[in-house]
């Protein structure tokens, strides 16, 4: 039993090797540096072992995706339980998913397509409606005592991801103004949008 356990805990230790090298590649040479070879090279495994585990880059790209998604939520979640009003915590929750797009900018850029190519997979894995869910939720709590119809929550919900991915891909590929202006523009944002689902 014991071995068994241990093999388990070493297929499972390769499996995060792998994504770990893949992000560290993706980082000192952009998405197009990807590869399974680099890959292998990185962890001084040869290519078929990487075939073990995941049978294509695809397949990489869609874990790295799910683990972004899971993170982002996970940022989300701490950053709405420090807060108890609905305006307090979607505020929270909209400044830490910035945050989160650059600390994580590479998780980010996989997760929504941002200067690479985004899995269409991604957009049926339950992870990818995490963060989503969350805002969702506290949306519908800030337009209390009316509860808003679907479309009506849906449409304040894309409007403040509109704006914020929006900034943030301004931001990622080199377009942006100085950290303060972005700042400034990001809190106005939030602000007004929250006030706009209160009014």
């Amino acid at each position: 039993m014991a071995s068994k356990d241990r093999i388990l805990r070493l297929k499972e230790e390769t499996r995060c090797n792998i994504l770990d090298a893949s992000l560290k590649i993706v980082k000192e040479g952009g998405w197009d540096a990807l590869s399974m070879r680099k890959i292998a090279d990185e962890i001084e495994y040869t290519a078929p072992i990487i075939y073990e585990y995941y049978s294509n880059k695809g397949a990489i790209l869609l874990e790295l995706t799910r683990k972004g998604f899971l993170l982002l939520a996970k940022d989300l979640q701490a950053a709405k339980d420090k807060h108890r009003l609905p305006a307090k915590q979607l505020e929270a929750m909209w400044l830490a998913y910035w945050n989160f797009a650059f600390a994580e900018k590479e998780l980010y850029q996989v997760m929504y397509g941002v200067e690479t190519s985004c899995c269409e997979m991604a957009k049926k894995m339950p992870e990818s409606e995490m963060p989503m869910d969350l805002i969702w939720d506290v949306i519908v709590e800030l337009m209390l005592p009316h509860v808003g119809t679907e479309e009506e929550i849906c449409i304040k919900y894309y409007t403040f991801w509109s704006v914020i991915h929006g900034l943030i891909s301004i931001n990622m590929v080199n377009r942006g103004n100085t950290a303060e202006t972005n700042h400034e523009v990001l809190k106005t944002a939030i602000s007004g949008i929250i006030r706009s689902i209160k009014g």
